[in-house]
């Protein structure tokens, strides 16, 4: 599976069929990847790996784990398709918890998770952030989620919540709170670390 790397490819197929809604069209080619239909599967795999791969790039830093974890993802979604349920959230919801899974999953199995929190702050790539899905893992999981965004700062808790709850990116978040993006990008790092601290994530 080669890195998720064009940067028109949702974009093209929304021009192809631009009145499907694409959270519908999302939820429908889930239905026929469940039935094991391999051409579903490729288009979904060319709408979402983008924002999966982003996902996966943010948390581990590392191209090549963040490769693997793109794959494992899509494994995944090809073998339980059939679980997703439409009543209980979007596609790309769900997606976007299994992909955030996965690489927190890769964060804690990992030994060299400090070198790669030290790259992270010396990066200075504006990602577009992915949406992350509001329901995260298991009522434990969402409990100990907000009781560690608790013990960031105001600000930070303002950052992280409009980039990852928000859907927003760097840009967009220092517009809505009136700040410059490097302060953003400072804000969201720091808070990250805290939150990773705080669940265990280290």
């Amino acid at each position: 599976m080669e890195t998720p790397n064009a940067p028109n490819a949702e974009s093209a197929a929304a021009v192809t069929e631009p009145r499907v809604d694409p959270g519908q069209r999302l939820s429908a080619l889930l239905e026929r990847i469940a039935k094991g239909d391999q051409a579903a599967f490729a288009e979904f795999y060319q709408l979402t790996s983008r924002r999966v791969f982003g996902m996966a790039r943010r948390v581990l830093i590392d191209p090549e784990l963040s490769e693997d974890t793109t794959q494992e993802v899509f494994l995944q979604v090809w073998q339980n398709a059939g679980k997703f349920d439409p009543q209980s959230g979007s596609a790309l919801s769900w997606l976007m918890t299994i992909s955030h899974r996965r690489a927190v999953d890769k964060v804690r199995s990992s030994q060299s998770s400090t070198d790669r929190e030290a790259k992270y702050g010396a990066s200075t790539q504006d990602v577009d952030h992915d949406i992350v899905s509001e329901e995260v893992g298991s009522r434990l999981e969402a409990e100990a989620v907000v009781r560690c965004l608790e013990t960031l700062t105001e600000t930070q808790q303002e950052s992280v919540r409009l980039a990852y709850y928000g859907g927003l990116t760097y840009r967009e978040v220092a517009e809505r709170l009136n700040a410059a993006v490097p302060t953003i990008k400072s804000r969201i790092r720091d808070g990250l670390i805290r939150l990773k601290t705080c669940l265990g994530v280290s």
